[in-house]
């Protein structure tokens, strides 16, 4: 299936990629994957030149030099992939992790299981619902004797005759996802 039409027709970049492919070790292969292989490294040399065009601009150079390509090629790379931490620093973190120590395990009949604190079956969720406190009725003072008993329809009372009801703190409730059976 490798095969495409004769070798003398094709691409320089695709006899590369078909180099490439066979200094793998790779035989078998559809003949459209030479085709993607190569718009993937247009696609990737395009947006290096493109980056390697921006650096220039900005460094104030009216052409391309090698150092603006090298910048886009490490900017590329450090975009694309992470390195993992160094070694003495995974050593520290596996130290202080393991001076902690494993909860025990309680000797009773079957597969012995971790502490109910320490599983995923634990509540794992909370419902928050506000509880409605019934306003309380405001004290008469002197100036609220004085004051009409009934307001007019069409006048807007002020926020101290409004009796609006208030909510007090959210009551959390947690509810664990399966039954406790007893035994």
């Amino acid at each position: 299936m490798a095969e495409m039409g004769g070798e003398d027709d094709m691409p320089r970049d695709a006899k590369i990629v078909k180099e490439l492919l066979k200094s793998m070790d790779v035989d078998d292969y559809e003949p459209r994957v030479v085709h993607q292989f190569l718009e993937l490294w247009y696609r990737y040399i395009a947006d290096v030149l493109a980056d390697a065009q921006s650096y220039s601009e900005h460094g104030g150079k009216s052409a391309i030099d090698s150092d603006d390509v090298k910048l886009a090629i490490q900017s590329k790379i450090n975009f694309s992939f992470s390195q993992p931490p160094p070694r003495e620093v995974l050593l520290e973190l596996a130290r202080s992790r393991n001076k902690v120590p494993l909860p025990k395990s309680l000797s009773r009949a079957g597969i012995p299981l971790p502490p109910e604190q320490d599983t995923l079956i634990s509540p794992n969720y909370q419902l928050a619902i506000p509880k409605l406190q019934k306003s309380q009725p405001a004290e008469e003072t002197e100036d609220d004797e004085e004051a009409p008993a009934v307001a007019a329809p069409n006048s807007n009372p002020s926020q101290e005759q409004r009796e609006l009801p208030t909510q007090g703190t959210p009551q959390r409730v947690s509810f664990p996802l399966i039954a406790k059976h007893s035994r």
